[in-house]
């Protein structure tokens, strides 16, 4: 298959039977448009690789990578990165939180409004209140040191400059593509979008998972800020 206008990238853990329903809610949501959707197996161990690739099976749009070792979200986004060809990029999570209909959204605004990073700023009664509170804090401090919106999350379309610029964003222990997104010094917007509570099962990261990553996330642009990294300066940087 040539390569197509739009790449959506999921990652997939414990999401085997949401796989299904997000492969048949994105084909709607991007029928007239040509897309590929790379589903991104996150060493699941229960079923989500085998469920992706029943989807790859059956439409030659879908592409499944399987990582070896579980690496955790961020890193998985990350990896379908690398294999993505569209010429813009979404990345969206596969427990359909966040809704697959949303997407050609985020597209058209980054259109209309000229820039090259679209995020779909989180709505809605989808986590308990102390999670949304930490969740504000770490937004609000993240939103501080690198520019991009405070409402920012992992669901987001990107131009392929931007995703190039990532993929050069090279080294070990890369917490955080929301982050790394912000250090590019791109052009950012979001516009609101509903999420709905979670279908089934509960979110990969604890209470410590979630400290830990939003730690890691903001040493990791502080030290970016600090110049310590190979290579010059980004296109967007001022």
């Amino acid at each position: 298959m040539s390569a197509p206008e739009i790449t959506v990238v999921v990652p997939l853990y414990r999401t085997a039977e949401t796989v299904p329903e997000l492969h048949a809610r994105l084909a709607a949501a991007l029928a007239g448009r040509t897309f590929e959707l790379v589903l991104v197996d996150d060493a699941c161990p229960a079923g989500s690789g085998a469920a992706a690739a029943a989807r790859a099976a059956t439409d030659e749009r879908v592409r499944l990578l399987s990582l070896p070792r579980n690496r955790g979200q961020h890193a998985a986004v990350l990896a379908g990165l690398a294999e993505a060809r569209g010429a813009w990029v979404v990345a969206i999570d596969g427990d359909l939180q966040d809704p697959p209909e949303a997407v050609p959204v985020l597209l058209d605004t980054a259109r209309d409004l000229n820039v090259p990073v679209v995020f779909a700023g989180r709505r809605g009664r989808y986590q308990s209140r102390m999670r949304l509170l930490t969740s504000r804090a770490y937004k609000h401090t993240l939103a501080a040191l690198t520019g991009v919106p405070s409402d920012a999350g992992l669901f987001v379309a990107l131009e392929r400059p931007v995703v190039e610029e990532l993929l050069r964003m090279d080294g070990p222990r890369r917490p955080s593509v929301v982050a790394m997104i912000g250090c590019t010094g791109a052009p950012t917007r979001s516009i609101p979008v509903e999420r709905a509570p979670r279908a089934s099962g509960e979110s990969s990261y604890g209470a410590w998972g979630r400290l830990t990553l939003g730690w890691r996330a903001v040493v990791w642009v502080i030290a970016w800020r600090l110049g310590r990294r190979r290579g010059g300066r980004t296109q967007w940087a001022r």
